[in-house]
């Protein structure tokens, strides 16, 4: 029974990964998965900051009064509707007549799904400061952007810097829903492979491993980071 089952399990391995070197599926979709919720990471907290700044600041002194109105519009549509959705709407619909690289569209469309709710995180973060240091920066002469450099977001990115690891993280999952626009992610690697062993049930769980190793060693990596952060403001 044991080695019945040793032996098939050995067939299973051999079917989904070492047969016609279809792990070379699963090194792709690895690749773009990391690189899509990489790069998506570094759009989402660009634009997050920009967001969340353009929105404090018309709360704070009443400027960029339409600009603010956009980024609230665009935030509740990006939160109020499945990143799947966005995905493509931005691949069929936007890039329909373009010639671009797939994965490119990936990291836009995750990009611009993360910012979102990046900007919620830096906000959060920005409340978190007390109100002194802003009044205490205005009356040493700052404008409201230069206290947002050199008072207020040093000491926010302190406080969510565990929340944008959890973002990473989420977003790293949330790239699963790439092989719908034909991006071979580690989803669809493992779809890919189940059509060529008519066998779904070894890949799929091959494939949630490895997300799996990837989010508890990310997972990790968040909560020394925590740890860490707690020691310095101890």
């Amino acid at each position: 029974m044991v080695l019945d089952f040793f032996s098939s399990l050995s067939d299973d391995f051999y079917k989904t990964l070492i047969y016609q070197d279809r792990y070379q599926f699963v090194l792709k979709g690895l690749g773009n998965t990391i690189v899509m919720a990489l790069f998506a990471t570094i759009i989402g907290v660009i634009l997050g900051v920009l967001i969340a700044l353009v929105i404090d600041c018309n709360n704070k002194t009443g400027k960029l009064g339409l600009l603010s109105k956009i980024c609230k519009t665009y935030v509740s549509i990006i939160r109020g509707t499945p990143v799947l959705l966005q995905l493509m709407i931005i691949y069929y619909v936007i890039f329909k007549s373009v010639d671009i690289n797939i994965v490119l569209v990936g990291i836009i469309a995750f990009g611009l799904n993360s910012a979102a709710y990046v900007s919620e995180i830096i906000k959060s973060g920005i409340i978190s400061i007390h109100k002194g240091q802003f009044e205490a920066s205005k009356a040493l002469g700052f404008n409201y952007f230069e206290t947002m450099r050199y008072v207020i977001l040093p000491q926010a990115i302190r406080n969510i810097l565990p929340a944008l690891g959890n973002e990473f993280i989420t977003l790293l999952k949330e790239t699963s829903v790439a092989g719908y626009i034909g991006i071979v992610d580690l989803t669809k690697a493992s779809d890919i492979i189940a059509s060529r062993t008519y066998d779904y049930f070894f890949p799929l769980i091959l494939i949630a491993i490895i997300y799996l190793i990837m989010t508890l060693g990310l997972s990790k990596l968040v909560n020394l980071m925590e740890r860490k952060l707690s020691d310095v403001r101890n």
